[in-house]
């Protein structure tokens, strides 16, 4: 249901953040945000629990492209590199500092209700820092603005995230060769990466890990993906794009693949900790490959519809694999699902392996 509302999400932040500006846009996503805390928190059946993560999800996918808009208008561009990739790098910061705080909190507390709490405590925070922040304008100078299609007046920004969700599914249409063969294998890469936060948290449950323990884990796996976070542009600059994405995603459907036959082993615990800490340096030796195609493969005149078009294809991928693991799961297994999620990453990279070479001939 994150990945979802994130999904629905991409459609409509573009045009609402050129409407009302970057920052009302970031103040109203945490406001969404709480609102789906705070039903998550008083969710009496799975349903509810479910609309709460899914205003999560819309809050999310808001926020992002506010915060982008905004650091495209503010950072000048010979800086701009560096501000997204500290941005990048800030992001998975707060992945790592999420379940080790999680897992501290639910060892005191002993109810996972403690987690949700944690997220609206940060939520409010965040709020209170875009309350009370200095206005960006007067710190830094007035931003550059300019007339969108329709007259209004946007910042550079603003018109960029318009620009990327105005004409979705025309763009999706104009560029269809690539976005079926390179959009549904990077959406096979996003599939394999978030069928990890579901299968992980899943796979501790059904061999008795407690709560606290499992957020332990995942956050020190997450603290190595963190760490292997600048290596990966580091690979694609050096060896090219398939020399990062490949091992990537070969090491993560290897890590579910032995994780979907050592459930019923007297140490499944071990392999549990193995597993995901392998998938981790998977995850990490692709960071920012996803981002990097879609700039490779965008026209440089005007990329934004494509990337709009891209990351609507890829989040689809991100959406869909929860819901498909959840349903071979009740319906069949969970070692089934964490075998077939391998499979899926298999496939992808043999997608990759044909048409990187093809769309992209001078591969750097």
């Amino acid at each position: 249901m994150l990945t979802l509302g994130i999904v629905f999400g991409d459609i409509p932040s573009g045009w609402i953040i050129s409407r009302i500006g970057e920052r009302m846009a970031m103040l109203w996503s945490t406001l969404i945000a709480l609102i789906g805390g705070g039903l998550a928190l008083a969710a009496m059946n799975p349903f509810m629990l479910g609309v709460g993560i899914f205003f999560i999800g819309l809050a999310t996918s808001a926020f992002a492209l506010a915060r982008h808009a905004f650091l495209n208008t503010f950072v000048p561009f010979e800086y701009r590199a560096r501000a997204l990739s500290t941005l990048g790098g800030m992001f998975r910061a707060g992945a790592v500092m999420g379940p080790l705080l999680s897992a501290a909190v639910l060892a005191m507390t002993h109810t996972p209700l403690a987690a949700f709490w944690l997220m609206v405590i940060f939520t409010l925070a965040t709020g209170a820092v875009l309350l009370f922040m200095p206005d960006p304008e007067k710190s830094f100078g007035r931003a550059t603005r300019m007339r969108d299609s329709s007259g209004h007046s946007v910042t550079s920004g603003e018109l960029e995230v318009e620009q990327e969700t105005n004409g979705l599914f025309s763009t999706i249409v104009q560029n269809r060769k690539v976005l079926v063969r390179l959009g549904v294998a990077s959406a096979l890469v996003m599939a394999l990466r978030s069928g990890r936060t579901v299968i992980f948290p899943l796979w501790a449950v059904s061999i008795g890990i407690k709560d606290a323990d499992t957020a332990l884990i995942i956050g020190l796996a997450t603290a190595i993906d963190f760490l292997l976070f600048f290596s990966s542009g580091q690979i694609m600059d050096k060896w090219g794009r398939l020399a990062s994405i490949v091992p990537s995603m070969i090491v993560m459907s290897s890590a579910l693949f032995v994780l979907s036959v050592t459930h019923d082993v007297s140490t499944n615990v071990f392999w549990f900790v193995a597993t995901a800490f392998l998938f981790a340096v998977g995850n990490g030796i692709g960071s920012g490959i996803l981002l990097t195609l879609a700039s490779d493969l965008a026209d440089k005149r005007n990329p934004a519809p494509f990337l709009g078009a891209w990351r609507f294809i890829t989040d689809s991928g991100a959406a869909l694999a929860p819901m498909g693991i959840a349903a071979i799961t009740a319906g069949l297994s969970l070692a089934l699902a964490s075998a077939i999620t391998g499979v899926a990453g298999l496939v992808g990279v043999v997608m990759m392996l044909i048409y990187v070479p093809h769309f992209l001939p001078r591969n750097k």
